[in-house]
């Protein structure tokens, strides 16, 4: 908010001049307020590594970051360029490896990294999608500098923690952005809905049907995973609601068996078919993969994008 020099930064001036308005009391009570609510509704993601793991409400922070529409449009550009550059690398990873004969990346990189699937070689997903949603960390390092911190290409999430933290502000200080432009993002579900649909197999005929593969309410994300199913107006589904049913994935319904033809799927690659990957898993779906290659659904994200996100 501010700069170096300590003036406002423009694009925080509108903001900065409500701030000050603000009585430091009735801010601090509204944060309270904000984190009983998500205490209330559930929106919490649990912390893994310790002795055990813990769960913690998501930070709601009164001074939002803040980006003008240029910065922006160049943030959008720019992005947009490297993800069209992650899935052409994966497509070639994959087919041609025209990069590895090249030596620009070495063999041995991928060869020997766990996250490359060989049973994905020879394979082009539905629509050669194989990143349909990519979450860029991205930094600010001065007025004008960002930098890309880690690309996330295997099973993003966070998404749905800014979306409820921009609902909460919205409520708890509603004059606040009557005076302060910004873009809505409230259509976010709409569009993710709308780039699943685009890349729905060929089997598929009529409105694609998609739904959200979640490993079950103790995962860290379930929330995540139950509000984007509801706003896209998915079916949320775990692994034993599903089975290969004619050659397609199929749901089980009080009707009987659904076709599934879009799974958005927030399991990671081990895990997604025992008898492809690893046999003990009870998260996945037995013989989707065959499903899969045969072209009869579409997983976001495609597995083993994670060789395009990896540290080495």
């Amino acid at each position: 908010m501010i700069a170096p020099d300590g003036s406002i930064r423009p694009a925080y001036a509108a903001y900065h001049a409500w701030f000050s308005e603000q009585d430091k009391k009735r801010l601090a009570k509204k944060s309270t307020d904000a984190e009983a609510f998500f205490r209330r509704v559930g929106i919490t993601f649990n912390v893994y590594g310790e002795s055990e793991a813990q769960e913690r409400l998501i930070p709601f922070d009164l001074i939002p970051r803040i980006l003008s529409a240029r910065e922006w449009a160049r943030l959008a550009k720019g992005i947009e360029q490297r993800v069209g550059a992650i899935n052409a690398f994966l497509h070639d990873i994959y087919n041609r490896q025209e990069i590895l004969r090249a030596g620009r990346v070495p063999e041995r990189l991928i060869s020997e990294n766990d996250a490359f699937l060989p049973q994905m070689l020879g394979f082009t997903p539905p629509g050669r999608v194989y990143t349909h949603i990519v979450g860029t960390d991205i930094v600010r390092t001065g007025e004008n500098d960002f930098y890309v911190l880690e690309d996330n290409a295997r099973t993003p999430s966070g998404v749905s923690y800014m979306l409820e933290d921009r609902e909460t502000m919205l409520q708890m200080f509603p004059e606040l952005f009557s005076r302060v432009r910004v873009q809505q993002v409230s259509d976010y579900p709409k569009s993710l809905r709308r780039s699943l649909a685009a890349c729905a197999p060929e089997s598929c005929s009529g409105k694609p049907t998609i739904a959200v593969l979640t490993p079950g309410i103790h995962n860290s994300a379930y929330f995540e995973h139950s509000f984007l199913a509801d706003q896209m107006g998915a079916e949320l589904v775990e692994g034993h609601d599903l089975k290969v049913v004619d050659g397609h994935i199929a749901m089980r319904t009080t009707q009987g068996f659904k076709v599934i033809d879009v799974l958005y799927r927030r399991v990671d690659d081990s895990f997604l078919d025992p008898l492809t990957f690893n046999p003990e898993s009870m998260l996945g779906v037995p013989g989707i993969m065959d499903v899969y290659r045969a072209g009869n659904i579409t997983i976001a994200n495609a597995p083993g994008t994670g060789i395009a996100d990896d540290k080495a």
